[in-house]
């Protein structure tokens, strides 16, 4: 299923589940600290994506479980708001 805003209906999601998030941004180390921050006292794994061929923008994949729809949306929302953060997806 395509998960985008001309989905009639939306996925059914079974909680607890594995969650992962691309990161997107100008400067590696705040990217990795905002993770960090983020999954604190929560176990996750992070990995470095890939640098723009300009090497303006840099990407991080970050997973962890998430217990809760809220606990999902919270975390993505954290990540949205953050300064070291371009794009979240």
């Amino acid at each position: 299923m395509i998960l985008d805003n001309n989905a009639k209906t939306r996925p059914d999601i079974d909680y607890p589940t594995k969650w992962g998030f691309k990161l997107i941004g100008k400067n590696k180390e705040a990217l990795l600290a905002c993770i960090k921050e983020t999954m604190e006292g929560k176990e996750h794994l992070c990995s470095f994506g890939n640098t723009s061929k300009t090497g303006k923008f840099h990407s991080y994949n970050a997973s962890c479980t998430v217990e809760t729809e809220e606990e999902r949306n919270r975390i993505f929302k954290y990540f949205e708001n953050h300064d070291a953060v371009e794009m979240v997806v």
